[in-house]
């Protein structure tokens, strides 16, 4: 007689089912889960993350390893890395107040930095940043009490110490650059409103380092100084780079004859610019000061000045110790010309004196048409963008009125990334360019 399973036997067999099946859900559901997550996830963050390692690593050889893993990766195109740039680091929150003895290294030697942050600091929030030079006897820390009462809730105040107020020396240039990089990284600063300002001997300096860095700035503001006239040329770089300057009639330091000068040649090449002089005087420094009374006007300057990033017209003016970018277009090679040595204004040879100098002026002039004079000059690159010329179609350049170059130019993420990472400029991107060799002269 065939005996039957009881009911209890069988229905362990339909649980060990049901068991092995929802096992078999977990499994799937383990598999799928890290699929979603990743699907989620956007693929620009990681992107994102390794652009920012690449534009801020100091060491040359991993910057060019991160780069070639960059332009490697099928997402990062020109667009999706443009629109990275043009973002900015994302900022966290950094200390406010009164910061008087920050530090910023230039070639290994450290200098100090004071800086003015406003209370109601917001890393999402873009601000303006003035940078203010001392003048001799000075520090930057005694600056500040000079401006930060005046300045308000959105600008950042920037006052590195040179030693003597020598900032017509090169290594004081770098420490200017430095100074605007390193306030760029630590704060959220609107790149379009960054401006130079200088007292005396920091008044000669705003004017030095701003002409040769004139597309860095909105504006300059030098007081109570002037320049030797044999570097009178470089004022045509401040094209497109406004200036306010401010002079005592009854200066005794810096005769007030050298600031009427300058706004003199200023107003002959017909660029931006007003001329403050005023007839103060001051118990210890007789006109040779900067008047409480004149700063109110200098905000409203300074509220109203918005630098134009990528103008249609630059002209750009070099010795050759300064073949560097200028905006668009930078000069690579020259004839014989003037060359400044490590103190910007202590040489005098023959050169200097006859102002021997390169001069480039590029403009666009039409539809995808760039004209280019130059003097001096024997080659030279453009970095061009969609502001410039439309890069989906053909480009012509000449050079002095002659043909010089017709044709496509190929946009590269490699070559977007590369001028990012030398100008620290997110208003300034530029995925291609051209050299060019500027034909002899008939003699």
């Amino acid at each position: 007689m065939r005996s039957s399973s009881p009911p209890a036997f069988r229905f362990p067999q339909r649980r060990r089912a049901l068991f092995l099946l929802s096992l078999a859900c977990m499994w799937l559901i383990a598999l799928w889960a890290p699929v979603t997550h990743a699907a989620e996830e956007s693929p620009s963050t990681d992107l994102a993350s390794q652009i920012w390692q690449y534009l801020t690593t100091q060491e040359s050889e991993q910057a060019n390893s991160i780069l070639t893993s960059i332009v490697r990766r099928p997402e990062a195109t020109i667009q999706v890395v443009q629109d990275i740039l043009r973002k900015g680091q994302p900022h966290g929150l950094q200390p406010v107040g009164i910061l008087p003895d920050e530090q910023v290294v230039v070639r290994d030697r450290p200098y100090r930095l004071s800086l003015s942050i406003p209370q109601s600091y917001e890393p999402t929030q873009d601000y303006a940043l003035v940078v203010c030079l001392h003048g001799a006897g000075f520090t930057g820390e005694a600056y500040l009490d000079r401006w930060k009462s005046r300045l308000g809730e959105h600008y950042i105040l920037a006052c590195p110490t040179y030693p003597a107020g020598g900032w017509f020396t090169r290594r004081a240039e770098d420490l200017v650059l430095a100074t605007v990089q390193l306030v760029q990284q630590r704060y959220r600063i609107d790149p379009n409103r960054i401006f130079l300002s200088g007292m005396s001997n920091g008044g000669i300096g705003a004017w030095l380092i701003g002409m040769h860095h004139a597309p860095l700035f909105a504006g300059l503001a030098p007081m109570a100084s002037g320049i030797d006239d044999v570097l009178f040329p470089f004022l045509e770089n401040l094209r497109t780079t406004p200036v306010y300057i401010i002079h005592g009639s009854q200066d005794q330091v810096m005769p007030v004859e050298l600031s009427r000068k300058l706004a003199g040649e200023l107003k002959n090449l017909d660029y931006p610019f007003i001329y403050r002089e005023h007839d103060r005087t001051h118990a210890m420094a007789g006109g040779h000061f900067f008047p409480r009374e004149e700063l109110p006007d200098l905000v409203k300057w300074f509220d109203n000045q918005r630098r134009m990033p990528v103008p249609k017209t630059l002209t750009v003016v070099r010795d050759a110790s300064h073949l560097l970018p200028f905006g668009w277009v930078r000069i690579d090679a020259t004839d014989q010309i003037a060359s400044f040595s490590e103190d910007l204004i202590d040489k005098r040879d023959d050169s200097i004196r006859k102002r021997t100098y390169a001069r480039l002026t590029a403009q666009v002039t039409g539809p995808n048409r760039i004209d280019v004079r130059t003097d001096r000059v024997r080659q030279y690159t453009l970095y061009l963008n969609d502001d410039l010329v439309d890069l989906s179609k053909p480009v012509v350049i000449t050079i002095d009125g002659q043909p010089s170059f017709e044709g496509l130019l190929t946009p590269h993420v490699e070559t977007l990334l590369r001028q990012a990472r030398l100008r620290h400029d997110p208003a300034q991107l530029f995925p291609a360019q051209v050299t060019l060799t500027v034909p002899p002269r008939a003699s």
